[in-house]
C-alpha cells in the first residue's frame, strides 16, 4: 500500500538581500514556491530515532527526488536534516533538468529542499535546451536549488551538443544555461573541444560554384 506524508508546516519566507539584480532575480523565483514537501513511498519503516522508506518519491514545486530507499536520522524532518538516497536514484530539477546517480544526499533547510550531492560511476546530468540537449557526468554533482547550479567535480564533463568543456571542476546554470570549468590541480588545465566541420555537411561551402 503506498503511503503519503505531507510536512505540516510551509517553507518560510526568504528576505531578499540586494546583492545584484542576477541575485534578486534568481532568490525571488525560488522564494516563490510555497508549496509543502511530498513524500510518498510504498513502505515505511518508522521508529523514534530514525525513518526508512522504499521506493519513494520526495517534491516540492518543480523538485523531484525519487530511489528505491531512502533514510534518515531523527524521524521525519524537513527543518535541517540530511536524507541519504540509493538504488536508482533520479532527480527532476527546474528548467527541463534531470540527475541520475546510484547514492545521493539530499539537504533540507526551512522546510524546503536545498541541497543535492549525488554520486555514481559517473553520476549524471542532464537539460533540455530548445533544440539541444546539456549533458554531464563526473563522480560528484553537487545541485545547488538556491543558486540554479550543478558543480560537476571529479572527472567533469559537459556538453552543451555543439562543444565539449572539461576540466578537475565544471559548473553549469542551468537557469542561464551557461558553464565554467576550472583546470586540474598542480598546473592542469581546463580544456574545451569544438568538433571539426564534417565533410559533405550542408553548411560547408563547395569547392566550385555550381553551373
Amino acid at each position: 500500500m503506498a503511503l503519503s506524508l505531507r510536512s505540516l508546516l510551509r517553507p518560510a519566507a526568504v528576505a531578499l538581500l540586494a546583492a545584484g539584480l542576477a541575485g534578486t532575480a534568481q532568490a525571488a523565483e525560488r522564494e516563490a514556491c510555497q508549496e509543502d514537501i511530498v513524500v510518498d513511498a510504498a513502505d515505511i519503516d518508522y521508529r523514534a530515532d530514525s525513518v526508512a522508506f522504499t521506493d519513494v518519491i520526495i517534491s516540492q514545486c518543480e523538485i523531484r527526488v525519487q530511489a528505491q530507499r531512502a533514510s534518515a536520522s531523527g524521524g521525519i524532518d524537513f527543518s535541517n536534516t540530511r536524507w541519504t538516497f540509493d538504488g536508482n536514484v533520479r532527480i527532476t530539477a527546474e528548467n527541463q533538468g534531470s540527475l541520475r546517480s546510484d547514492q545521493a544526499v539530499v539537504s533540507f533547510a526551512n522546510n524546503r529542499i536545498e541541497r543535492a550531492t549525488i554520486t555514481g560511476s559517473p553520476a549524471e546530468f542532464e537539460q533540455q535546451a530548445n533544440d539541444r540537449t546539456a549533458r554531464g557526468r563526473a563522480r560528484e554533482i553537487v545541485y545547488d536549488v538556491d543558486a540554479g547550479t550543478v558543480q560537476l567535480s571529479n572527472d567533469a564533463w559537459l556538453t552543451d551538443g555543439r562543444s565539449e568543456l572539461s576540466g578537475s571542476t565544471v559548473v553549469y546554470n542551468i537557469r542561464e544555461r551557461q558553464a565554467r570549468a576550472t583546470g586540474e590541480p598542480e598546473g592542469g588545465r581546463a580544456r574545451i573541444i569544438l568538433p571539426a566541420q564534417p565533410k559533405g555537411s550542408a553548411s560547408e561551402e563547395p569547392d566550385t560554384p555550381p553551373p
